[in-house]
């Protein structure tokens, strides 16, 4: 499996301001936070500085999944609307008989969509890759279930 993550240009670009913002400003606020706390003396019963130091683990560990992701990312333009299935596309099918509408490309990119997103590795994705509204196909399920899908729809995602 790759870990390449199919992005447009605004998708990349907001989360390298977010990647900025957690390193340049939340890092060093939280910092604070936990150089306050400290100072307060005995920190065993001190729930500011667990509660800061928390939030720093958070942080610290928000800002790997981004600097991964955007390392492993393919930027692109939005894909040409010939209604193949390749990642950047919203897809509609039906999904062992009922209807699914997913985007093909990154989980970040479709936080707030409404929909569904499935990276092109993923057994869905993969199976759905270079066809086209009409065609059937199965794919095995992770749990080894075989599962009949048929694209009723593939078009450019416009996010």
């Amino acid at each position: 499996m790759s870990d390449t993550q199919w992005l447009t240009q605004a998708q990349y670009d907001a989360l390298k301001a977010e990647l900025e913002e957690r390193i340049d400003v939340k890092r060093p606020h939280i910092a604070k936070l936990i150089d306050a706390a400290r100072q307060e003396g005995d920190l065993k019963e001190n729930g500011g500085y667990h509660a800061a130091r928390n939030e720093q683990s958070m942080n610290e560990t928000r800002i790997k999944a981004l600097q991964e992701m955007l390392a492993n990312a393919e930027v692109g333009a939005t894909p040409a609307d010939d209604g193949i299935v390749e990642p950047g596309m919203v897809v509609t099918a039906l999904v062992a008989g009922r209807e699914q509408k997913f985007l093909l490309g990154s989980r970040e990119a479709g936080g707030d969509l409404g929909i569904q997103v499935f990276s092109a590795d993923a057994p869905l994705g993969a199976a759905v890759i270079g066809h086209r509204p009409g065609d059937v196909l199965s794919y095995e399920a992770p749990n080894g279930r075989e599962i009949e899908v048929k694209i009723l729809e593939a078009t450019p995602f416009a996010g």
